[in-house]
């Protein structure tokens, strides 16, 4: 399945099941709780660094069974073999999208594309897994990136450069924060897929998030799915919770 073909296909999904709520919690019972709490409008759950280290692949075995599509968000960053290995494992696990940072490096992207393109179909979805290329956390600040990688460029300079290399490297998409997204969309049109983390329903706290949006702004803005974590998963009842999002953008 070629990146059109499978960027058409997530793009069918209802709105709902393009609300990605995040597991991030530490352990199995915990996950699978809250994914039951979702009820049966709760189609994609992230697996991320906390829960994947608490309970392992068992953990997306387990989700995958409730009829849950996974984010498996563990962003790779390591030589090229090891994470188009890496990349392989989640197509063999059933993930849908899984991440890597697009600060690794031309040779690492396109590896861990090109095993990802040719990834069996899994047979419940239909789609192979998607390779969605981090370009700046959301936690980060321009002045912490300053820091940690000084440059003369902007922070919205880097972001697009780093988005255009992973789209010329082959990933299906990008995660990217809301406020990235206007120039991104601009500088490299509608084709890539685009996630967005930092999204906090209006009135919500943002948490240690610096760049947020609500659901409606991000998607407005060109996002295809959103993810959500605390204003959902510390609901008194994350299912109606979800649904409330998701009426909002219907």
């Amino acid at each position: 399945m070629d990146r059109i073909q499978l960027i058409a296909r997530l793009r069918e999904l209802p709105v709902s099941r393009r609300i990605i709520t995040a597991l991030d919690v530490p352990n199995m019972d915990q996950a699978l709780s809250l994914a039951e709490s979702l009820g049966a409008s709760g189609g994609f759950v992230k697996v991320g660094l906390e829960l994947f280290s608490a309970a392992g692949p068992e953990v997306v075995h387990r989700l995958k069974n409730l009829d849950r599509d996974i984010f498996l968000d563990l962003k790779y960053h390591d030589i090229p073999n090891t994470v188009a290995s890496a990349a392989g494992v989640a197509a063999s696990l059933g993930a849908s999208l899984c991440t890597m940072h697009a600060s690794n490096g031309r040779a690492a992207m396109t590896a861990a594309a090109t095993a990802l393109s040719e990834a069996r179909i899994d047979s419940r979805t239909g789609r192979r897994p998607a390779l969605l290329a981090v370009t700046i956390l959301t936690s980060l600040s321009e002045q912490e990136m300053g820091e940690v990688s000084p440059s003369h460029d902007l922070l919205q300079d880097r972001i697009q450069r780093l988005a255009r290399l992973a789209w010329d490297c082959g990933c299906d998409g990008l995660v990217c924060s809301a406020a990235d997204l206007p120039g991104l969309r601009a500088a490299l049109g509608p084709e890539p897929l685009i996630v967005t983390p930092g999204i906090r329903p209006a009135g919500a706290d943002a948490g240690d998030q610096r760049r947020v949006a609500t659901p409606r702004e991000a998607m407005d803005a060109g996002a295809d799915f959103l993810v959500i974590g605390r204003p959902i998963t510390r609901a008194p009842d994350p299912g109606a919770a979800l649904q409330a999002i998701a009426a909002e953008l219907t």
